[in-house]
């Protein structure tokens, strides 16, 4: 049997270990091996890049892809979707949904793994559609929990209406490494009797669960399981490439992956971890193993961006608070899978909790907009109190929340005006209006001081 891996240390590796910080002028030079290592794919886009790429690492994201794609033309290159989300934290209307996909794929995305936080597949629909339209491959992803409603009935059905709507592989998306080893198989082995595409493992390191839920996912018939390179392994990232195709290798499974190749790709990235590590960027809380997190399902992104935001705001003293309060607003909201947004919405109450000394005292505009059901059916019961006290006598919206949007696009196209030079940086002021604003105004800042320059040098 041959098993396949894709590489995630160009975006959830990163993403779970240093917030997503990696600079593409810092990892631009191995991509040309990378594209040798013999990968199934490499994630390289989506998450939370994209956000980062304009916050904090004044980058156009489109262009970091465009070099990417250029470096690496042997190698499929992967991208994690929000659904309806995209990207953002929000719902966007469907013209929007359509657009930013057919200009990923066209940027060079060839798999477009699409999730709902909330497993609702009405707001996948159009994201799968428009990616199957535009000849990429759409990777239907689950959002693996576990709670009192979350079981493998639910999870077979799910991935039924997820081929049935045109997925051409379905992956088991364990966000916060929770995953048991019979877990594992018996949902890769549920999913492979009542499914006909292949199937995909995506698992964190974070309660030390990892490798050994890979191993037995493959046991039971999984395709391609997704890992990290090692010196980018571990803690809250994925299990370590190099050690995954050893032990199946040895177990008499076909690895297409060249162990010399990724010597040379681990040898590269070792001092960029060290550098990290002694910038003070890469907390060592987020390197080690947490069993704590099966009970809290706290995923690795979610956790490393609460030990920064806690230690910027010189509160780590109530980080156990924080995480014993997480698993208590879970259960309020019906008991949503831990995965961006419902991740950060449910981590941000938390928070605002603790902090407060008080529960609900304050409770984010985000969550007020789940609970109204903007972002799709709720997994399980809200709390009624709760409930009441954001929605008053208000129902619910139980209609698809997209279907109410007015489309959005041209709209946006026209609000932004000549700082947008391209359709593409239309799509990045829709997902992040302040940063992409920032950014359009140091890009032309730069053109403009480079033109001055070159005059100055003519003269």
């Amino acid at each position: 049997m041959k098993v396949q891996f894709t590489e995630t240390v160009l975006r959830d590796a990163n993403q779970s270990l240093i917030a997503t910080r990696l600079p593409y002028e810092r990892f631009e030079a191995i991509l040309e091996t990378m594209d040798r290592a013999g990968y199934y794919s490499l994630e390289c886009w989506g998450g939370a890049t994209f956000d980062s790429c304009l916050r904090y690492l004044n980058e156009d994201p489109w262009e970091r892809l465009r070099k990417i794609r250029a470096k690496c033309p042997n190698t499929k290159l992967q991208m994690l979707l929000r659904g309806q989300n995209l990207l953002g934290y929000k719902h966007y209307p469907d013209d929007v949904v359509r657009m930013f996909v057919k200009k990923s794929v066209k940027n060079g995305i060839d798999i477009i793994r699409i999730f709902d936080a909330l497993n609702d597949v009405r707001n996948i629909a159009v994201a799968v559609d428009e990616t199957v339209k535009n000849g990429a491959i759409a990777s239907g992803a689950i959002s693996y929990t576990k709670s009192p409603i979350h079981n493998l009935e639910a999870y077979v059905k799910l991935a039924k209406e997820m081929e049935n709507m045109g997925c051409q592989s379905i992956c088991i998306k364990d966000m916060a490494g929770i995953m048991g080893p019979q877990e594992a198989y018996d949902t890769v082995k549920a999913l492979k009797e009542n499914v006909s595409v292949p199937i995909v493992l995506h698992t964190h390191s974070t309660t030390g669960l990892g490798m050994l839920t890979l191993q037995k996912a493959v046991e039971a018939g999984c395709d391609v399981i997704d890992t990290a390179i090692s010196s980018f392994s571990g803690g809250t990232s994925q299990a370590p490439t190099e050690t995954m195709a050893y032990a199946l290798k040895q177990e008499g499974y076909e690895v297409d992956l060249n162990m010399d190749v990724l010597k040379e790709i681990n040898d590269f990235f070792k001092p960029v971890k060290e550098e990290f590590l002694e910038a003070g960027k890469l907390n060592p809380v987020v390197l080690s193993t947490d069993t704590d997190a099966l009970n809290y399902q706290v995923p690795g992104g979610m956790l490393s961006n609460l030990v920064a935001q806690l230690t910027a705001q010189n509160k780590m003293d109530q980080f156990p608070a924080v995480l014993a309060e997480t698993p208590r607003v879970r259960k309020d909201l019906g008991y949503p899978p831990l995965v961006t947004p419902m991740s950060q919405m449910v981590g941000v109450q938390a928070t605002a909790n603790v902090l407060a000394g008080e529960r609900y005292k304050n409770v984010s505009k985000e969550v007020k907009a789940y609970i109204r059901g903007e972002y799709g059916k709720a997994p399980g019961e809200i709390d009624p109190a709760l409930q009441k006290k954001v929605l008053g006598d208000e129902q619910p919206i139980t209609c698809r929340f997209a279907d109410t949007l007015e489309p959005g696009f041209e709209k946006a196209k026209a609000e932004i005006g000549d700082k947008a030079k391209s359709d593409e940086d239309v799509l990045s002021y829709i997902a992040f209006p302040a940063q992409a604003e920032a950014f359009f105004d140091k890009r032309d800042e730069q053109k403009k001081n480079t033109f001055t320059y070159s005059i100055k040098r003519i003269d």
